[in-house]
């Protein structure tokens, strides 16, 4: 089974209807990042929203992302949250992020075939080079089953083009549209 997304229907609908205010975020098929790649056949495909305050993401695992028995697999959940802070700081900083140190608490299980939602949220930037984001990983019962705080380096595209971090095709390709849709 592929790792999807998932949308709203009539079971998930009085639990995310104050979540309509929610766009998806312009993503392309021109990396392959394991986390968020729409082409990466081995990934988790997660589809992420924003409402201009946090990024969000809702996913559904299958059984090969799995520790023992049904139980998400802690390193799934860490990349989860890694993937979330770091859609965060991209989208709501308009900034090139990079995980600096990163402390996750798992508090429930998460298991296989439960919906889950993954949030991210910036609580504090200087406006140069760091920010602190915070990423929560709830179940369909809005259990909070893990929460990380981060910190983050952040860079403009033109230095993390210099640095060479990223392509000048990529920053047009996923970073501009990006950007745009939070003008």
């Amino acid at each position: 089974m592929k790792c999807r997304s998932f949308l709203l229907d009539n079971k998930n609908l009085k639990r995310f209807d104050k979540d309509m205010r929610f766009r998806k975020l312009p993503n392309t098929d021109t990396h392959n990042c394991f986390a968020c790649s729409p082409k990466n056949p081995y990934g988790l495909h997660m589809v992420l929203e924003s409402d201009d305050h946090i990024v969000m993401s809702r996913i559904l695992l299958p059984e090969h992302f799995a520790g023992w028995g049904q139980v998400v697999h802690g390193g799934i959940l860490a990349t989860i949250l890694d993937e979330i802070m770091g859609w965060s700081g991209i989208y709501l900083l308009k900034q090139f992020t990079l995980t600096q140190t990163m402390h996750i608490e798992f508090l429930k299980p998460a298991y296989i075939g439960d919906g889950l939602t993954a949030t991210g949220r910036v609580i504090e930037s200087d406006g140069k080079r760091n920010a602190k984001i915070e990423g929560l990983v709830t179940n369909d019962s809005e259990q909070v089953c893990a929460r990380s705080t981060a910190d983050f380096k952040t860079l403009s595209p033109k230095l993390a083009i210099r640095l060479g971090l990223i392509t000048e095709a990529q920053v047009q390709d996923f970073f501009v549209p990006l950007f745009k849709e939070h003008s």
